[in-house]
């Protein structure tokens, strides 16, 4: 069942990002500035549950580890641009970020690939707090299909055009292994998900229409590692002095 290669296709991150009033398509807001508002929202969900009702600019960039004139900047994508001697209202600016990034609609996901990764994503409970619902999960493994994780009966990847259209799914997680990432992501994509969060170790390719983002775990701890290097590097110059 696996759809057609397109020999066309050429791997992408995305070329549309939701506007300022949160209509999809609006290439308005640069990508760049999107990663950075989905921490913003994370910092003001933390300052929100301390009771605290506004903000600064500097004391907001601090704690999302950027400067103050770039996040006044990204604020200003929004129409957001704070009040001189007060600084930003938390719940109106939770709103204006959950506004542009599309986060007032319950998304519905399907997670493709069940395994040690797949289970632990399905019991992430952050995916429902931020507007996400788990609908389906997703699996190859006949020993896997038919079993219930977190509530979920585990659905057959030989059925997936007919998960897709029962929950309206739009968005598509992959924890499956690299070896057959792209045969699976061809087959998602051809069921009518154009979003696709991506954990496999392995470059995808999809087409223009289809947003991609990679979760490299592997490459994080490895930056980690080069960062942790070069402390040790400083403080053995630092020693020999």
């Amino acid at each position: 069942m696996t759809a057609p290669r397109d020999t066309r296709r050429k791997p992408v991150v995305g070329n549309a990002t939701p506007g300022a009033d949160g209509r999809n398509g609006d290439s308005r807001v640069p990508e760049a500035t999107v990663a950075r508002l989905a921490t913003y929202l994370r910092v003001l969900g933390t300052l929100a549950d301390r009771s605290v009702n506004t903000v600064s600019s500097d004391e907001l960039a601090a704690v999302a580890g950027v400067n103050s004139a770039k996040l006044r900047k990204d604020l200003s994508y929004l129409g957001s641009y704070g009040i001189r001697g007060v600084g930003y209202d938390v719940t109106t600016l939770t709103e204006q970020i959950s506004r542009t990034l599309g986060l007032t609609v319950h998304r519905s996901v399907a997670l493709i690939g069940v395994g040690n990764l797949g289970q632990a994503l399905a019991g992430y409970a952050g995916f429902a707090t931020r507007g996400f619902q788990i609908a389906a999960l997703i699996d190859a493994d006949p020993a896997r299909i038919g079993s219930t994780i977190r509530g979920l009966k585990v659905g057959d990847i030989a059925d997936l055009d007919a998960i897709v259209a029962e929950h309206a799914i739009t968005i598509g997680v992959l924890a499956v292994p690299a070896a057959v990432a792209q045969d699976v992501c061809d087959r998602v994509v051809a069921a009518g998900v154009t979003s696709i969060l991506n954990f496999a170790a392995v470059v995808l390719s999809v087409p223009p229409h289809v947003h991609l983002r990679k979760v490299d775990l592997a490459a994080e701890l490895q930056i980690l590692s080069f960062h942790e290097t070069r402390k040790a590097a400083a403080a053995l110059s630092e020693a020999v002095r």
